[in-house]
């Protein structure tokens, strides 16, 4: 891969193509965990943990298990055992080495098995065609991408709870506007050109 197809994946997985605010992918976690700002860094290191390493054995098992058999139409399901026993050992993990932000997720960390963002990676991986480089970076990317979104709304809902708006707004009702005008921004980077 050349820097510029390099710079195009980063630019087009992490802001162009983002999954939360361009794609609407993974919409439920970002929106529940982003109240604390360390319960999203949390959320989204684990995140762009499953999205990178499911998207590496979605791979192998699609090149090396589903094609060869000929069942290439249980993809999604085989897809989403991946994600569940990847998701499973990050919780064993996080509740061991931090049983704070595991309880500060709670029901969230769970949920990630069925984040559509994760499987959207693996299926968009798939479809494409791409090797498996290519396609493990722009999980990474992507789940940078995520991070990204999250981190921004969680910072902006921080501030958000000393800011004066009126009464009808208090609570989840701004949170969903700023997530809207956040999405707004985001779908300005689509009239980037690279390159």
């Amino acid at each position: 891969m050349t820097w510029q197809g390099l710079i195009t994946l980063s630019l087009s997985a992490i802001l162009i193509e983002n999954f939360v605010l361009v794609r609407f992918l993974g919409v439920c976690p970002f929106l529940g965990v982003s109240q604390k700002t360390d319960t999203a860094l949390g959320m989204s290191l684990s995140v762009v943990f499953v999205m990178t390493a499911a998207s590496a054995v979605a791979w192998a098992v699609e090149a090396f298990l589903l094609v060869p058999l000929g069942a290439g139409y249980m993809r999604t399901a085989a897809f989403i055992l991946v994600i569940a026993a990847l998701v499973q050992l990050v919780e064993m993990f996080l509740q061991k080495a931090v049983p704070v932000l595991y309880e500060s997720l709670g029901v969230y960390l769970p949920l990630i098995t069925t984040n559509c963002a994760v499987l959207g990676v693996a299926v968009i991986n798939s479809n494409s065609g791409t090797g498996f480089f290519e396609s493990v970076l722009f999980a990474f990317l992507s789940g940078v991408g995520f991070s990204l979104a999250l981190l921004l709304f969680s910072s902006i809902r921080a501030r958000l709870e000393f800011s004066e708006h009126p009464e009808a707004f208090e609570g989840f009702p701004i949170a969903l506007v700023t997530a809207g005008l956040l999405a707004l921004v985001f779908a300005g980077f689509s009239g980037i050109r690279i390159f």
